[in-house]
């Protein structure tokens, strides 16, 4: 084998390492940039889940009920029901009606009740 060959052979799995580098960094990139522009929509989100869950809340609390009771009386588990509460996750809407119906209130009325906290939260 000449030296310019072996050389050759020497310098491809480097290049293949470059490459791979290269290629991550530019798929961090694009994902870095997606997250970016995605910040309203998630802070739009979060205020959603806020006021969702303060919703929930306030209405267990009026009814003098726990967490446990709605998770026992709806089928799931307590954590769900405080995941809800604190905005981590949102209720199915199966879910949702059967929590308007326990708390004794239209489902509509609920949903209007957060409309109208979304609205008086607004900046301007």
């Amino acid at each position: 084998m000449t030296i310019s060959l072996m050389v050759l052979l020497a310098l491809i799995p480097t290049l293949i390492v470059w490459g791979v580098i290269i290629y991550v960094v530019y798929l961090l990139i694009v994902a870095l940039r997606k997250y970016i522009k995605s910040k309203p929509v998630r802070e739009e989100k979060e205020e959603y889940a806020k006021t969702l869950g303060g919703v929930i809340k306030k209405h267990r609390m009026e009814c003098q009920m726990t967490q446990e009771f709605v998770a026992e009386t709806l089928g799931v588990s307590r954590q769900a029901v405080s995941k809800w509460e604190n905005g981590s996750s949102d209720p199915s809407m199966t879910n949702l009606i059967a929590l308007a119906n326990l708390f004794d209130i239209n489902l509509k009325e609920m949903l209007k009740e957060i409309q109208q906290t979304l609205q008086k939260d607004l900046p301007f």
